[in-house]
Parts: C-alpha cells; structure tokens; sequence
C-alpha cells in the first residue's frame, strides 16, 4: 500500500484584533464603506468584519486596563476590577520607593482577585439571605 500524503500547509492562525482597530472599523462603516470593502482593506473575512459590527455597542463601551490592547473573551468585569485595584497598589509603591519585582506583583494580584472572589461569594450570600 501506498503511504498517505500529508499536506504541509501551515493551518492559519487566529488573528487578534486590537480595541483600536475594531473602533476604527465601526467608525468607517458608520460612515458608509461596505463590509466588503472594509475586508480588503484591513486583510480580514468578512464574517469577521460582521462580527464587530454585530459586537458594536460592547467594543464602543469596553474602557481596557492601561497598556491593553487586545480584550479576549475571558475577561470579565472581576478581572478589570483586579487589575485596577493592582494598578493602585503599584504606584502608591514606586511613590514610596519600594523595588517590586514580578513574582511580587503576581502574588499581590492573586490575593486582590481571591479577596474580590470573596466579596462576590458574600454578596450572592446576603442577597440569598435577603429574599
């Protein structure tokens, strides 16, 4: 028997889109370039030029974490929260002069995100309690 021939394509990988650059298309179709035309432009389907339309009105309202660009679907309004209150804790450390290396802002952050956890879990609590 004759051996299988593999095709060697490279499969394509998933494109990410910045907050920019799904603005920016909103914007433009707003001001009336096609789909089809938008897709030509910036080198992606249509399907999902149509998919950032159809997410318009949650892509407009998404204020990103400093220095995010890229917002994933796992990202929840917990992990914002986290992230802010991390930010905070940071620079009132670099305002007193404290060196902070990355194992320690990762620990940090792990105890915020477990402390705002909590807080959720007693807030369904109380409000079970509270019906």
């Amino acid at each position: 028997m004759d051996r299988k021939k593999v095709c060697k394509k490279s499969s394509a990988k998933k494109k990410m889109m910045s907050i920019e650059l799904k603005r920016e298309i909103i914007e433009k179709h707003e001001q009336g370039v096609r789909v089809v035309d938008l897709s030509r432009q910036y080198g992606r389907s249509t399907s999902m030029i149509c998919s950032v339309l159809k997410r318009k009105e949650s892509i407009k309202s998404v204020t990103p974490a400093k220095g995010l660009t890229i917002i994933s679907k796992q990202r929840t309004s917990l992990h914002e929260n986290m992230e802010k209150l991390l930010m905070v804790w940071v620079t009132e450390k670099q305002l007193r002069g404290d060196t902070l290396t990355q194992t320690i802002i990762c620990e940090k952050a792990r105890a915020i995100y477990g402390d705002l956890l909590k807080c959720i879990c007693w807030g369904d609590i109380l409000e079970v309690g509270t019906d």
